[in-house]
């Protein structure tokens, strides 16, 4: 069983030091009108403290599944979930997890600084409020001068930079991702993407990131988690071998092009 170790700088944690997410064999299955479904079988993967991890695969590979599991969103039929050394439920009580939807889902009467204080005033979350503030978030993610708009007020890139405002207000250990910039035209992705690994150099949070996107994926993550479909299963994890911080004229680069010929040639066997 392949799995997959992360870490931002070439030092190993120490070893006292449990890994910022642990999957042990981890199965999930679903009863549906036709029969059991098996959206992961047997996945084992570990993610070390601050790293940034991409999954990659077809629809149906269950990315999205794996993400969900990890959030305490949805339970493992069988194997052990682990996240920030305790478990997933442990992890969200303590509002160690922010997550990122495809859909910003903001609320339409509360303006941009509004959505971000949000988690803020919902059950107890002003007891876990994160270093920076909401306005200082907002800044952070490139939206300074934009606090008082509403969100038909804002881009589709505008709004997804408050949803990942939003979800780091509470200065989550782990940041899930589940196709954030997948709906955005290709020009914000990209500008979006290089905005990401900035904020993850500013926060020091572990990022599992869900794309469709080889240059995406390739692009962002220090690995890439290739999952092969029905039933979900870690296929590959390829290491990145780009330096950081990294810029999009990197993609014009021989090593980024052979890095995603090999991830495409993997896909097409999955």
């Amino acid at each position: 069983m392949s799995q997959a170790a992360l870490k931002r700088t070439p030092e190993a944690p120490e070893a006292s030091e449990s890994p910022a997410v642990r999957l042990r064999n981890v199965t999930v299955r679903f009863t549906t009108e036709r029969g059991a479904v098996t959206a992961l079988d047997r996945v084992s993967m570990t993610v070390a403290r601050g790293g940034f991890l991409t999954l990659l695969g077809p629809s149906g590979c269950g990315k999205s599944t794996l993400l969900r599991v990890v959030s305490d969103l949805i339970p493992a039929t069988s194997g052990e979930v682990e996240v920030m050394g305790a478990s997933a439920a442990a992890a969200r009580e303590a509002r160690n997890i922010g997550f990122v939807f495809q859909d910003a889902s903001l609320l339409a009467w509360r303006t941009a600084l509004e959505n971000v204080e949000l988690p803020l005033e919902v059950g107890g979350g002003a007891e876990h409020r994160g270093a920076r503030s909401p306005r200082e978030l907002l800044a952070l993610v490139g939206l300074s001068g934009r606090e008082k708009a509403y969100p038909h007020e804002l881009s589709g890139g505008m709004r997804q930079r408050v949803a990942i405002a939003r979800a780091l207000v509470n200065d989550p250990k782990l940041l899930l991702m589940d196709e954030p910039f997948g709906a955005l035209d290709e020009i914000t992705r990209d500008r979006l993407n290089v905005e990401l690994l900035r904020v993850w150099e500013n926060t020091g949070a572990t990022i599992l990131f869900v794309t469709h996107s080889i240059y995406e994926a390739a692009f962002l993550g220090q690995q890439v988690l290739l999952m092969a479909a029905r039933p979900g299963r870690v296929r590959e994890v390829v290491d990145v071998p780009l330096p950081t911080p990294r810029g999009v004229e990197q993609r014009e680069t021989p090593q980024f092009v052979e890095l995603t010929a090999h991830l495409r040639r993997v896909l097409e066997t999955c």
